[in-house]
């Protein structure tokens, strides 16, 4: 029904409070009303309900809404008379009702007014509490507790006054951080922001604080973020108090591990971004524009874009490059080492924190382990990133210092390899061995087709050099004394000149680059090597000996004349050619005793040596190949001068061992193998043919100046000479450099290295048999002494005194030969075994020649014999006045023969058997002649025939 208000409620006791007194007419109605109870009820039970339903309900309205539309009076006063009933029941109801709970109410009434008068004296003594509390509070407690409060209100007000100012404090650390960083105090600032962060967490109650305390993880991270920046830097440029402040600063934070997993990262980057910027700058520099194409190219593509003229200094700086962040790595292991040491120290003398030395001792083990493995994997990185710089351009069109140049960066950086990281550098070998192999082959090939150039425009004239001549004056030399030399630029010197000073990070530790380009070329140098001829200052003319490829732009008969200048004595400035060349003929034995014979040809070709070997000594994986190359040099210039000066099919086959099996051997080797005899190629022919033939020479040919004809010059003898003597003289460099050859040839090619000693460069003197053979046979005219012994009558019956005229003859020839013999010697030195074996040579077959005409004798008597005896003894006699030679060659072959004439039947055959080195003619007269007339038929058939027996093999 909803709440009501208490006056409302107050109204509610109507029933009481406005019960009223019946009147007179009211009781009487009462009265006549009939008293029974249950009628009473009844009355009030036929109420409508709708009496009963709420106090708002009118009824006036009610009743007069239920009137009928037609009124009638009397229904309406019997419906009113209803009504009143009803109303009186009702009034009885209540009035009964009232007098029911009368006592009730006013026993009731009764407390109420008892309580009234409690709670007003209740009020009487709250009234009277309050006014003595008031008198209390102004006389004691307002004044004395008020002090007290006012105390502790200070005390609050000083802490928060010392909080304020810690916050102000606070506040202000950001702008001492920032000082700090950029000071690159980077442990001072973590310090300092983790005292913050820690004072910050006891003023976190402060709302800005809280904001403080975020800011403050802010610039925490931001000083890792700086600090990881600052240990990028430590790359490429390793500054010890640096790293070492970073290290620090790490250690606050807790993070050296964290710190090592970063720095090698910084590594791989470094190394990434310091070859990539390299190379985009060469290339962009190349290039002339500024376009950034090249930018975003891979570093693959981008090293193909280097150009030849920029990829030695461009290959030079990538290196220094490199080095620098190698370096970097490797003091930083120094200071990891140091520092190890240190805090090793430390812990000895004070070992009372054990829980925190022995988590510094995991770390420090970490940190050295990730050192450690982290060296294989920067050189890992460092050799991909040259191979593909390497490999990146085709080498075989470099000129041969510049690639000898990259084979020393190349070798330099492999050593800085090796004691890096104790690595082989397989990958960097690998690389380099492709490009030197592609390099040198096309090389070899130019350098061969050259030197038959050389050897058909040479004239074999002498090359002259100064008597205490060695290879090791020349440049492509200097390598191999290097070592002993302290002016040498340190990317010169051999690695065993290194290990004497230390490796080269130690060396390099504080300053400079062993990548640098040294300013000392071989233009500063000079080669002592030339016998002086008073025109030394002349260097334009001194460079066509020293420069290898300046003699292709001389023509040959300025070389000739150079050549004869040289050889003559040390004039002054203004004096003639002709004089030079005059005195040249009388006075250069005096000069020239011990100079070595060689050409320009032959210093070219030591030079090439000396290149070759330069490039084994950088690079010893190609060793074989190189030695392989450098044997054929040898083989191609041996050829030649057998080819030129030696080859003579009808002295070949003369039988008389001229050129040992050895000799013939290794001729047939080098021309099987090196000479393409085929004048061109066949279109038919296999690809291998091809390849095969691609690496064949055409046989050199003599030059048309060389006149090997003329009898006044001894056919040739001085150029003989030249050749013969300098191919020994190369023979002899090669066998001063055999031990050098040995040291880098790999184990399983040692055997060729050896064949090629034994049966090759040993063979070189040999040469000069067959050589001066051709020079003997046509410098004494034997068929002349054959003709003259022809005329001689050898039946004679007397023993004769004088010899004969042929005798004469023949050593007027000899003189002759004697005297062409020191012409020549003027021009050229002939040396001693030279000049043994000429002799030889010519008394050999002048006694053979003797042979030969005693064994063309018709008739003979012991006589005859005695007489050819007597020849023989003369021009043994004489001839012993004119050589020097010591047993006098092939004397027992005449001597023996002339005997023969002596043996009966028996005897001779026998001696037959014996003696196979005479003719089947020679024999055939001996039993002819000799025993022709006193054996019969039969015997003499008999021998003949054993003398057949030993033809028949031979033939």
């Amino acid at each position: 029904k909803g709440l009501r208000s208490p006056q409302e409620s107050v109204n509610d006791l109507s029933p009481i409070e406005s019960f009223r007194i019946p009147t007179k007419e009211e009781l009487r109605e009462l009265h006549e009303e009939p008293t029974d109870p249950q009628a009473q009820q009844e009355i009030i039970n036929s109420i409508e309900e709708v009496y009963f339903s709420n106090d708002s309900f009118d009824i006036v309205k009610y009743e007069l809404e239920r009137l009928p539309p037609v009124l009638s009076l009397q229904e309406l006063e019997e419906y009113r008379d209803k009504l009143k009933q009803q109303q009186a029941a009702v009034s009885k109801k209540v009035a009964d009702l009232i007098l029911e709970k009368q006592p009730a109410y006013v026993e009731e009434l009764e407390r109420v007014t008892s309580l009234q008068t409690g709670l007003q004296l209740a009020a009487v003594i709250c009234t009277n509490g309050r006014r003595h509390l008031n008198i209390a509070k102004e006389g004691f407690t307002q004044t004395s507790l008020g002090l007290l409060a006012n105390q502790r209100k200070r005390q609050l007000l000083i802490g928060l006054l010392k909080s304020l100012r810690t916050i102000k404090t606070l506040q202000r650390t950001d702008v001492r951080l920032s000082e700090m960083l950029e000071e690159e105090d980077y442990p001072g600032a973590i310090q300092l922001c983790l005292e913050c962060q820690k004072a910050a967490s006891t003023f976190k109650h402060y709302s800005c604080i809280s904001e403080l305390n975020s800011k403050l993880q802010d610039t925490l991270e931001q000083i890792e973020e700086q600090l990881d920046v600052a240990l990028s830097k430590i790359c490429k440029n390793f500054d010890i108090n640096h790293y070492t402040k970073v290290q620090q600063a790490y250690r606050l934070l807790g993070k050296t591990q964290t710190a090592m997993d970063q720095l090698h990262m910084h590594f791989t980057q470094a190394i990434h971004n310091t070859v990539f910027q390299v190379v985009l700058g060469y290339v962009e520099l190349c290039a002339g524009n500024t376009d950034t194409k090249f930018q975003k190219l891979q570093y693959k593509d981008l090293c193909t874009h280097i150009t030849s003229d920029s990829y030695i200094p461009c290959l030079a700086d990538l290196c220094k490059a490199l080095w620098e962040v190698m370096l970097s790595y490797y003091r930083t292991m120094q200071w990891h080492e140091n520092y190890d040491q240190d805090e090793a120290a430390v812990v000895s003398s004070d070992g009372n924190n054990v829980v925190g030395t022995e988590e510094n001792s995991f770390d420090r083990n970490y940190i050295k382990k990730k050192l450690e493995h982290g060296l294989s994997r920067i050189w890992q990185d460092v050799q991909l990133k040259v191979k593909t710089y390497l490999l990146g351009t085709d080498l075989s069109n470099f000129k041969y210092d510049d690639f000898i140049f990259v084979l020393d960066v190349i070798s330099r950086l492999m050593q800085v390899g090796e004691e890096f990281c104790g690595s082989k550098s397989e990958v960097l070998q690998e690389s380099i061995r492709k490009q030197s192999v592609n390099y040198f082959k096309t090389y070899h090939r130019t350098r061969l087709e050259e030197l038959r150039m050389f050897l058909e425009n040479e004239t074999w004239e002498l090359c002259p050099v100064k008597s205490s001549f060695s290879i090791l004056q020349l440049h492509e030399f200097k390598f191999l004394e290097q070592s002993r030399s302290p002016s040498v630029s340190p990317s010169k010197q051999p690695a065993s000149a290194i290990s004497s000073a230390g490796t080269l990070f130690e060396q390099y530790c504080n300053g400079g680059n062993p990548f640098e380009i040294q300013a000392d070329s071989k233009d500063d140098e000079t080669e002592d090597v030339l016998a002086s001829n008073g025109y030394e200052s002349d260097e334009q003319e001194k460079s066509a000996y020293q420069e290898y490829d300046s003699d292709s732009d001389v023509p040959e008969e300025l070389k000739r004349d150079y050549v004869d200048e040289q050889t003559g004595d040390a004039p002054i400035k203004s004096v003639s050619r002709e004089t030079l060349r005059s005195r040249k003929r009388s006075d250069y034995n005096l000069n020239k005793v011990n100079a070595p014979i060689l050409t320009n040809t032959t210093l070219n070709v030591i030079r090439l040596v000396g290149k070759y070997m330069q490039m084994m000594n950088i690079l010893k994986p190609i060793a074989f190949d190189v030695i392989h190359f450098m044997s054929q040099l040898f083989d191609y210039y041996l050829y030649a001068v057998y080819t030129f000066f030696g080859r003579n099919d009808t002295f070949e086959s003369t039988g008389l061992g001229l050129s040992s099996s050895r000799l013939r051997t290794t001729l047939n080797r080098i021309q099987e193998s090196l000479i393409d005899l085929e004048v061109s190629a066949d279109p038919s022919g296999t690809l291998t043919a091809a390849e095969e033939k691609k690496e064949k020479v055409p046989s050199p040919h003599l030059s048309h100046l060389v006149v090997l004809t003329s009898g006044n010059s001894l056919y040739g003898l001085a150029e003989r000479v030249v050749a013969t003597e300098s191919l020994v003289f190369l023979s002899e460099q090669f066998e001063f450099l055999q031990p050098h050859l040995d040291a880098v040839m790999p184990a399983a090619k040692k055997p060729f290295l050896q064949q090629f000693y034994s049966q090759t460069v040993s063979t070189a003197s040999e040469l000069r048999k067959p050589v001066y053979w051709i020079v003997a046979a046509k410098a004494i005219d034997y068929e002349q002494m054959l003709l003259l012994m022809a005329n001689v009558k050898w039946d004679v019956k007397e023993i004769m005194s004088q010899h004969n005229v042929y005798v004469d003859a023949l050593l007027k020839e000899f003189e002759e030969f004697n005297r062409r013999l020191n012409d020549v010697s003027k021009r050229v030195r002939i040396p001693l075994p030279v000049s043994n074996i000429l002799w030889e040579h010519c008394i050999r077959l002048a006694n053979r020649t003797l042979v030969e005409g005693y064994a063309n004798v018709k008739k003979c008597s012991n006589e005859g014999r005695a007489l050819m005896q007597l020849d023989f003894q003369q021009f043994l006699m004489k001839l012993e006045k004119l050589t020097d030679i010591r047993p006098i060659p092939d004397k027992e072959f005449v001597e023996t023969y002339i005997k023969a004439y002596y043996l009966t039947e028996n005897d001779m055959e026998c001696w037959i058997k014996e003696h196979r080195e005479y003719s089947t003619k020679q024999l055939t007269n001996l039993v002819n002649i000799c025993l022709g007339t006193y054996i019969n038929k039969k015997a003499r058939q008999k021998l003949l025939a054993t003398i057949d027996d030993i033809d028949r093999p031979k033939r």
